[in-house]
């Protein structure tokens, strides 16, 4: 049926909620957004399947915008534009958040050796902690780096304190296996 309509009634349809009519629309133009996006400098090929999406999800919100003084294909793609452009913020903000954070000052004082394997550690311990599923991050994060109470983070994530005490077990497990010298048992 979205296949007799034309672009301008989908779109229309779509700010009202209809579902098939979005479904319509980004069987239409998904591949020109996600084509328009490959050429953007900006978007690399691992976030582009996640602003074509967010595209098409901003659609039912934004469509009663259109005013038809464009195409609706080129309408579709400004929206991608902006999806984009939000996501390079957030990458960005969240690239200097962790930096800010990540990096340990280090005393100067420290040898230049003794201050590389402080670093190299720092990165083994940043990697092996990327590995981890996210609740064991949290558990590890909240509990041993920013030495909040066990107690107060299962009640502020309503969880049993002994759940919250097996995923901070398994975190340091996993942690001290990956940071294990080569070879030790």
């Amino acid at each position: 049926m979205s296949h007799d309509l034309s672009d301008e009634a989908l779109l229309a349809a779509c700010a009202t909620g209809d579902r098939a009519a979005l479904g319509g629309l980004f069987d239409r133009f998904s591949g020109a957004v996600y084509r328009f996006l490959s050429r953007l400098p900006s978007t690399d090929e691992f976030s582009r399947d996640d602003i074509v999406q967010a595209t098409f999800l901003e659609l039912p919100r934004t469509a009663a915008q259109f005013q038809g003084r464009s195409s609706v294909k080129t309408w579709i793609l400004g929206v991608a534009s902006n999806a984009a452009r939000h996501q390079q913020r957030s990458e960005q903000r969240r690239h200097a958040h962790h930096e800010r954070f990540a990096t340990v000052p280090i005393a100067s004082s420290s040898s230049p050796d003794v201050e590389v394997d402080l670093r190299k550690l720092l990165e083994r311990i940043g990697i092996a902690l990327a590995t981890l599923p996210h609740e064991q991050q949290v558990a590890f994060v909240l509990c041993d780096l920013e030495q909040l109470s066990g107690v107060d983070v299962a009640r502020g994530f309503g969880i049993p304190e002994g759940t919250l005490w097996r995923r901070l077990h398994m975190a340091r497990k996993a942690l001290r296996a990956a940071l294990a010298p080569r070879g030790a048992p």
